[in-house]
């Protein structure tokens, strides 16, 4: 029958050409104003070019991709381009206690009005 060739992935190879690709995005990002480093918008080509440049690499090792080791390369140059790219976040605060309790007693004096009437209407539902 015929045997089918496996090509086992050639991990030094992968990571012997990686580099390559994060070189050639270091140097497309030297074209971008550092400040604009978290807007995707403004390097989103050179980002696809990366990582299609990881892929194409991954895939000449035969590896597969993303595979653990390029996953770690391609954080790395995360951390090196958008380590200051965290959001912000929201922090929640109770609004001031005058507000508060009228934001609560708004809907509870509506409902009690609101079964005051309908008792009411109930009980002189003879005159209407």
């Amino acid at each position: 029958g015929a045997r089918q060739q496996t090509n086992l992935c050639n991990e030094s190879l992968m990571l012997e050409k990686l580099p390559a690709c994060g070189k050639s995005f270091e140097e497309m990002m030297k074209k971008v104003d550092s400040r604009k480093w978290c807007n995707l918008t403004e390097f989103i080509m050179y980002y696809d070019n990366f990582t299609q440049c990881t892929e194409r690499e991954a895939n000449n090792a035969s590896c597969f991709w993303p595979n653990p080791l390029a996953e770690g390369f391609i954080t790395g140059i995360h951390k090196q381009f958008f380590s200051n790219c965290t959001s912000e976040k929201v922090h929640w605060e109770d609004p001031p206690d005058e507000i508060l309790v009228t934001l609560i007693l708004i809907p509870v004096m509506l409902t009690c009005a609101m079964i005051t009437l309908v008792v009411w209407c109930s009980k002189r539902s003879d005159i209407l």
